[in-house]
């Protein structure tokens, strides 16, 4: 018992000391850890929402517990738009998926460019769609494959044939969502690559070269090896957001005709909760969503760590 209370006693010691002499570092740290705590962790009591039969009147404390305590999650299985919204949901979401490596293609490609001038301009190019407000990138869309007034159809009608309703049909959103997206973020996202690759150490490239290696075999066995550990982190936090698909935008390209296939869980929280004032239901379906992220990010961070030794943490 002595031995144990001495090392409780000599480790507090150690992490004031530590303390001491780095409270600089630590000054400069409280602000981002009271921001932290005052915009994250104490928000965090809202979810008591979801067990009540919440009305603002009342406040969060004031109002009485639900009965039973998941009567609003069961109402959301239960619910027609339960199917829809995790179909559709689950659909656009690994759709995006399969897009992942276009990024990384890109940051290959851009490394491989040995003209510096092209390079700078090529880069600037493709970084520029990720500073276009959403609301203007939607308007774009539609403007662009607009039947009537938009380049989509003029081109249609100079062949002499009408032009589809693109933004009507369900069929078609999922694509116009992913490859929009593809278009706007692809150039930002691929930063990050282009950083990893920054740090190759260029004695493998001069290697590479006397043993007589061309361009595709020094992409394929020096950097290609050195983008899997961060693109399978950027992986993981993709599959851990599964069910978190942005509001704005597929919100903003919804209509009465593609509803069917545009109907998403964040969409339907934003409905369910602020046109329709059901406040427990839809911090239900949000918390239900919260709950299976945080378990598929936990899955695939340990199943990814046993295969490939990468992992958040």
């Amino acid at each position: 018992m002595k031995n144990i209370k001495h090392q409780k006693t000599s480790s507090k010691k150690m992490l004031w000391l530590r303390i001491r002499r780095n409270w600089g570092l630590y000054l400069l740290l409280l602000p981002a850890v009271v921001i932290l705590i005052l915009f994250t962790y104490k928000p965090m009591y809202g979810v008591l929402i979801a067990f009540k039969e919440y009305r603002p009147a009342n406040g969060i404390w004031g109002s009485i517990w639900s009965k039973p305590w998941y009567k609003y999650f069961e109402k959301f299985f239960d619910s027609y738009q339960f199917e829809t919204t995790i179909r559709n949901t689950l659909t656009i979401t690994l759709y995006s998926m399969l897009v992942f490596p276009i990024p990384i293609i890109l940051a290959l490609s851009i490394n491989q460019m040995r003209h510096g001038k092209f390079k700078k301009i090529f880069q600037t190019v493709t970084y520029m769609p990720h500073f276009i407000s959403t609301v203007v990138m939607v308007g774009l869309i539609t403007l662009l494959l607009s039947p009537g007034s938009g380049v989509f159809g003029a081109i249609c009608n100079a062949f002499g044939f009408d032009a589809p309703n693109l933004m009507g049909k369900a069929g078609a959103f999922k694509h116009l969502y992913v490859w929009s997206d593809v278009w706007q973020h692809a150039g930002w996202d691929s930063i990050i690559y282009i950083a990893a690759l920054s740090g190759i150490d260029p004695s493998l490239y001069e290697a590479a070269t006397v043993d007589g290696a061309t361009r595709m075999q020094k992409i394929r066995y020096i950097d290609v090896p050195m983008l899997v550990s961060t693109a399978v982190i950027m992986l993981i936090l993709r599959v851990g957001g599964l069910l978190s698909l942005g509001f704005e935008k597929v919100y903003l390209m919804q209509n009465d005709l593609n509803i069917g296939s545009s109907e998403v869980i964040s969409t339907y929280v934003y409905k369910i909760g602020v046109i329709n004032t059901q406040y427990s239901y839809s911090a239900a379906i949000n918390l239900f969503s919260t709950i299976v992220n945080f378990i598929l990010l936990i899955s695939v961070n340990k199943i990814s760590k046993r295969i490939s030794e990468n992992s958040l943490w």
